[in-house]
């Protein structure tokens, strides 16, 4: 089941290019229709000189070569590459089909290989696999949507890596070359059923993934000169790389934060169903913790493995929210609710540590929800504890052969004292190794054998 974006109004229709509300503020209503173009706009004469700059730039008209190339290069002009369309039609074997591998509102994205300099080896020129959007009408008109891609750099937002923009007998193309990430995105590696289903993620890696997500999050709320509100943080924008690290994409749908002073930003309601945070959806009153909202849902399907809707189970289970909510309360029950593909592979402590992480980002109300850099701290401190945990099973057998030759010499002396003694001792025993297992994961009494213990 594909998760389709949404766009409605609540109560009275508000325009994305309608004014920043502040508390106590006048909230000024605009009555004409929004307009993609203006999304990432803020009308604010309060706005820093960086704002200012950033959303004239955002409201252009991008249809021009000439003004898209100017963007672009006026923001990163040493970093991007300038790619012809016959270049970028030829990486992609004429735009084929077999090549696609993603379609959305805004164009196609294809797989291709485009040449580059090797400056190592002397200048060679080697491939280099990419992803390239082409994007139509309703992409290029409104290129403001792909403009934090062009002034943002972070290890954890897919990284832009040049584009093309010629206007000829062909008509008017505009593409855009990004990084491509090879394990996909998180939705496919966590949730899609296919006729062959990939492995599962390790939890551990689950983990890492989750921290990744909240880093390139919280650089996105917290670490620029100016703020961004992702909007539509969901599985499928967490693009995978060759290592499962994980990077933010599509910022298709990306605002700009209220400016400093003020609470939020008024805004047509538009998101993903499942993923967007009630307050918003009620009243369209935008704010960075709209956003952590989302990484709690996201949080609960790392967890479960399940949408955070399905149309295909009961309707008890279809909400995620809904159906995890009985189980998280109760420690007996928790480990229901944890992804069955681990097979137990798992630690069940941290695992509800993360619950209680995604609970925190789920608060009702949005003042008491955690920032994103709390996040990145709080999922740092999980990680430690499950990696030192990880860390005591990785020689299991030595520390159960120890056990057991300590528990040999304590049993022969203790039977010299006390005589045929023998069962009292190996139950001792087995309360040891018991204990010693709470930590190792799969090993259990069964599992394990008893030397021979001499009894007189």
């Amino acid at each position: 089941m594909v998760m389709k974006c949404f766009h409605f109004t609540n109560g009275e229709g508000r325009d994305e290019g309608e004014d920043v509300s502040g508390v106590g503020g006048v909230v000024s209503r605009m009555s004409s229709k929004v307009t993609w173009t203006r999304s990432l706009s803020v009308a604010s004469s309060s706005a820093d000189t960086r704002r200012s700059e950033f959303d004239s730039e955002s409201t252009r008209d991008f249809a021009s070569a000439a003004s898209f190339c100017e963007f672009l290069t006026q923001r990163r002009a040493n970093d991007l590459r300038v790619f012809t369309f016959a270049e970028l039609k030829s990486a992609t074997r004429g735009f084929s089909r077999a090549l696609l591998i993603g379609e959305g509102g805004f164009g196609c994205v294809y797989r291709g290989a485009v040449d580059v300099s090797d400056e190592v080896n002397g200048g060679r020129y080697s491939k280099l696999d990419v992803a390239i959007k082409q994007l139509n009408r309703h992409g290029f008109q409104a290129y403001s949507l792909f403009a934090p891609h062009c002034v943002v750099n972070h290890p954890n937002l897919v990284r832009l890596i040049g584009y093309c923009a010629e206007d000829d007998e062909r008509g008017i193309q505009r593409l855009l070359v990004y990084e491509l990430m090879r394990n996909k995105s998180l939705e496919d590696r966590l949730l899609a059923r296919t006729p062959l289903p990939l492995p599962p993620l390790p939890w551990v890696t689950r983990l890492s993934i989750a921290q990744d997500a909240a880093r390139g999050l919280a650089y996105l709320h917290e670490e620029m000169d100016f703020q961004l509100i992702f909007r539509d943080f969901k599985t499928s924008n967490i693009l995978l790389d060759d290592d499962f690290n994980a990077k933010l994409s599509d910022f298709g749908l990306a605002r700009q934060g209220p400016p400093e002073g003020f609470g939020h930003v008024s805004t047509a309601v538009v998101g993903t169903v499942g993923y967007t945070a009630p307050e918003y959806v009620q009243t369209g009153r935008l704010t960075a913790k709209t956003d952590v909202w989302s990484f709690g849902v996201v949080v609960y399907e790392l967890v479960t493995g399940r949408r955070a809707l399905e149309r295909n189970l009961p309707r008890s289970e279809q909400k995620l929210l809904e159906w995890v909510r009985p189980y998280i309360s109760d420690s007996k029950k928790f480990h229901l609710i944890v992804d069955p593909r681990l097979e137990g592979q798992y630690c069940l402590k941290s695992a509800r540590k993360l619950a209680s992480l995604a609970n925190k980002c789920l608060m009702k109300n949005p003042k008491t929800r955690p920032k994103m850099s709390e996040v990145v701290e709080m999922l740092g401190n999980i990680i430690s504890e499950t990696s030192s945990q990880y860390e005591s099973i990785s020689q299991p057998i030595g520390e159960i052969e120890d056990v057991k030759e300590e528990s040999e010499v304590e049993t022969e002396v203790e039977s010299t004292k006390q005589g045929h003694n023998y069962l009292k001792k190996v139950f001792e025993i087995k309360e040891i190794i018991s204990l010693r297992n709470r930590s190792v994961g799969k090993l259990d009494w069964r599992n394990w054998t008893p030397g021979l213990v001499r009894t007189w």
